[in-house]
């Protein structure tokens, strides 16, 4: 019988640093994956770690990791040749088919950039990329991630790119992501859909937002990709009442979460 818990080996092809403290690892790895579903990065002796999917390509996925304990610590000791050890894909991921067509808002904060970058990158590419927003927020100028993705949406759909705050001279927006949803031109809240990924202050404010605006509960998605733990719905860690975020998430549909945002 194969065991579930048994990582495999994934060679780091490349690394693109973000922030002091946040880098991309480009891994090597072929088979279905998407948007929000997340990996298990683990390293012997040291542990491992959830950590959502933030690109995807030929043979390769994009692990964007905030070096914040132990096990991350230790994977940023590793670097263009070496490998990492992987279980996963694990989660339901978004499935980016249902945004396309009509309007959409993503709604993104800090590290919740991450699991919806595939989302955004899409809506970009869509046929109808005037009909698409996205509301991006970061602390301040330099934690900023995926600079160049950032331009590349800015010039084919509606960005609106925010700072919680910054020094004097700032040429760019400053406020909370929550602070843009209401002058959001959107012709019918009836059927426009959202999706909300971040801290959960922020996305619990951001729903609030968009059904004051007159968006239905079930037109709008979040993912709960902070609370991912074991992957499989076997420590317990991620259960929220009859809910296991590793199996039944981390992406749910806001009617069936409701009480999974603190």
């Amino acid at each position: 019988m194969e065991n579930a818990y048994i990582p495999f080996p994934s060679k780091v092809l490349d690394v693109i640093k973000h922030t002091d403290i946040e880098y991309t690892f480009r891994l090597e790895f072929t088979g279905d994956v998407k948007p929000g579903q997340f990996f298990e990065v683990s390293i012997p002796k040291f542990g491992e770690a959830p950590i959502s999917v933030s690109g995807i390509g030929d043979h390769y996925v994009d692990l964007t990791i905030r070096r914040v304990g132990v096990v991350t610590n230790e994977v940023f000791e590793k670097y263009v040749g070496d490998s990492l050890l992987l279980r996963g894909p694990y989660g339901n991921g978004f499935d980016v088919d249902l945004y396309n067509d009509g309007e959409t808002v993503v709604v993104a904060g800090g590290t919740g950039v991450s699991p919806v970058r595939g989302v955004i990158d899409a809506l970009s590419q869509s046929a109808d990329p005037q009909n698409k927003y996205a509301i991006v927020g970061f602390r301040s100028p330099e934690h900023m991630l995926f600079r160049d993705d950032l331009k590349a949406w800015n010039e084919k759909m509606n960005l609106i790119l925010t700072v919680d705050g910054a020094e004097e001279g700032y040429q760019g927006n400053i406020g909370l992501v929550t602070k843009y949803i209401p002058d959001l031109p959107i012709k019918d809240v009836n059927t426009a859909k959202a999706v909300v990924v971040g801290p959960p202050a922020m996305m619990r404010f951001s729903v609030m937002g968009l059904l004051e605006k007159g968006f239905k509960e079930e037109k709008i998605w979040v993912s709960q990709e902070r609370k991912m733990c074991c992957g499989l719905g076997k420590c317990g860690h991620c259960r929220i009442g009859e809910k296991y975020v590793c199996i039944d998430g981390p992406v749910f549909n806001y009617t069936e979460s409701k009480g999974l945002i603190d």
